[in-house]
């Protein structure tokens, strides 16, 4: 018997560039004016993260996740969260066949290859904690028996910050597990004209065609992996990491978790940019997004009016750039 000689995906820096393109089009085509969130998105989900997105509602939480799963041909599946809302919900569960007398598994809202998880902070923590296994280990473990979910995997969770009555705050081990956190913001007044003249008849998901499967997404997320990261660059990525566990504002810095999670983002960064190496202005870049929702603020520092965000920066800031290759 021969063993089958298993083939890593090579990297295609311009396929990735012009993919990373026709997706930002296609979005754009729904989202107007945020390019930034949009970039981001496409980032995170090349990375094989999962995305947090944070705002208040209305201003297109939920679409940019909706128009980023059409954007692929693969299974979109949407789980709103709710404080009724079961783990074996999301998991799924083992129903008993009376005709076969066996236990059959019926899969839950994560077998998917992207889950909208709508306003997840109003579930319990209990089944929040459901997702834990499968955003991590991607996997579902019920009755003994472990399911594998297929990739592309990704959960793109919603949460409303105001909103806070009758909610369950996401704890810090739930957070960790989001590759980034975006905030949409409201669009300008041009975009806002622009939105309603073209949205304001129709669904605009609609008319989403996609650009990509997911078969063709994986083998091209694989071969970024081995975009290049110099020994002086990940030792940044280091400092900057032990950094925020040192700072004054902080009570709790990122986690080594965080710090894996920038390496990998990085390099899709380096790659959606046309180059097959990391330089610092990618980790600087992408700072605040992956590690600021990670990191706990003293009370001092809230009351200063600082954000997570302005205290990994100020971090960073303390970390000499590296030098060499």
């Amino acid at each position: 018997m021969t063993a089958q000689r298993v083939l890593t995906p090579q990297l295609d820096v311009p396929q990735v560039q012009q993919l990373a393109s026709s997706m930002r089009q296609a979005i754009s085509s729904i989202i107007e004016g945020k390019t930034e969130q949009i970039d981001l998105a496409i980032l995170v989900l090349f990375a094989g993260g999962h995305l947090l997105i944070e705002d208040v509602p209305g201003v297109g939480k939920t679409m940019l996740a909706k128009a980023l799963g059409r954007a692929i041909d693969c299974r979109v599946r949407r789980i709103q969260f709710t404080p009724d809302l079961l783990p074996s919900d999301i998991t799924g569960v083992s129903v008993y066949n009376q005709e076969t007398r066996e236990f059959e598994f019926k899969p839950g809202g994560v077998f998917a290859n992207i889950v909208v998880g709508d306003e997840i902070n109003r579930a319990s923590p209990k089944t929040q904690s459901a997702l834990l296994e499968a955003m991590e280990e991607r996997q579902v473990s019920v009755d003994g028996r472990t399911h594998r979910l297929a990739p592309p995997f990704m959960v793109v969770s919603t949460q409303n910050p105001i909103e806070m009555e009758g909610t369950y705050p996401l704890p810090e081990a739930q957070r960790d597990r989001f590759m980034a956190r975006i905030e949409m913001g409201y669009p300008t007044r041009g975009a806002e004209l622009d939105m309603l003249n073209s949205h304001g008849g129709a669904d605009p998901l609609s008319g989403l065609q996609p650009v990509t499967d997911g078969p063709s997404l994986t083998r091209l997320a694989e071969g970024i992996r081995q975009v290049h990261v110099s020994q002086a660059v990940k030792e940044y990525i280091v400092d900057i990491v032990d950094a925020t566990r040192e700072s004054s504002d902080l009570r709790l810095g990122a986690s080594p978790r965080a710090g894996l999670q920038l390496l990998r983002a990085v390099r899709v960064r380096a790659a959606m940019a046309g180059r097959d190496y990391v330089i610092p202005d990618d980790v600087q870049a992408l700072l605040a997004p992956v590690l600021a929702h990670r990191v706990l603020l003293t009370s001092a520092a809230r009351l200063a009016g600082r954000s997570g965000a302005d205290a990994v920066l100020a971090a960073a800031a303390t970390v000499a750039l590296p030098r060499g290759n």
